[in-house]
């Protein structure tokens, strides 16, 4: 099986030589940490509950009971944890044994400013640190799918490229925490509409990070649609000759709307949608649905989606 994933992958014989401490094997760090096994990578696992690492050995694992022992040989340190708090206490722990120069890969979902945090923390102890969160689910993990956002400096990314394309397709969206800023316009897309698109698209670009980037690292992931395909890259080539019309949509979103108060409910995030749109019908009124993003603009003046022109009807 290692040799049939390592084909797969591309991987060769020496980069299979590279030693890995993962730290959290969870539903989602168990079968990141199998696909890392059969892809040859030398391991060392360290839980919590030292029985969920357990299910590694049959792959090749070293189970650690001490998150010293587990990261004192590695050249890359993976944590996969709950959340910020749950991460700051294994660095905490891990760093002090930590052979300098160690890369440390968060792929955990925390705040921006946690990452940035453990950034400037591990770098003044003489070692690396990359966030990566993922999109893609178990299903992901176990495909080796994942939508790998990634921010830091590009030696570090580079130096963990081939680990994490064992995992799914990493990009490199932007410096420390940027990745978890992509992340966050993840979930914003998931849930969303092409307003949330357009308000995801403009966070990034705020926020630090490269939003073409970002839309790379997003498709693949469970943000994947055509409304993120098509009408996210007219965001962000600033396109928007029409297609679908504003008047169109703001039409439409009245008529769902109309159709939700004769059921007798209520969508409160439609309704806000729709004001969005309503407020575009003078100028806009021809224009592609996609210049929603124009209107959020409006309402943060300081903010605009990179420097091209805009493409806009007669």
């Amino acid at each position: 099986m290692k040799r049939i994933l390592m084909r797969e992958t591309g991987m060769d014989a020496d980069a299979a030589q590279t030693r890995i401490a993962f730290l959290g094997i969870g539903l989602m760090g168990k079968p990141m940490a199998g696909r890392l096994l059969n892809a040859g990578y030398p391991l060392h696992a360290w839980n919590r509950t030292r029985q969920k690492a357990e299910a590694l050995l049959p792959l090749g694992a070293a189970v650690d009971d001490r998150i010293e022992d587990a990261v004192a040989n590695a050249d890359i340190v993976v944590t996969m944890l709950e959340a910020g708090p749950a991460v700051a206490g294994v660095l905490n722990t891990a760093m002090k044994a930590m052979r300098k120069g160690t890369l440390v890969v968060d792929m955990s979902s925390t705040r921006q400013s946690e990452a940035q945090a453990f950034d400037d923390m591990l770098r003044n102890a003489g070692l690396g640190f990359i966030d990566a969160p993922v999109s893609g689910g178990v299903i992901g993990a176990e495909a080796g799918t994942l939508a790998i956002m990634a921010g830091g400096r590009r030696e570090d990314f580079e130096r963990a490229r081939d680990v994490l394309s064992v995992l799914g397709r990493p990009t490199l969206v932007g410096p420390a925490g940027c990745g978890q800023l992509a992340k966050l316009c993840n979930q914003l897309i998931v849930g969303g509409t092409l307003s949330i698109v357009a308000e995801a698209l403009l966070l990034a670009q705020v926020g630090g990070a490269d939003p073409v980037a970002v839309r790379t690292a997003l498709r693949g992931g469970f943000a994947e649609s055509r409304i993120l395909e098509v009408h996210g890259q007219r965001m962000l080539d600033r396109n928007f000759l029409p297609g679908g019309q504003v008047k169109s949509q703001a039409k439409d979103l009245d008529n769902a709307l109309a159709a939700a108060a004769a059921g007798g409910i209520r969508l409160p995030v439609t309704e806000l949608v729709t004001q969005l749109y309503r407020d575009m019908l003078g100028e806009l009124s021809t224009a592609d649905q996609s210049a929603v993003l124009l209107a959020l603009e409006r309402m943060n003046p300081a903010a605009r989606l990179g420097d091209g022109q805009d493409k806009l009807p007669d």
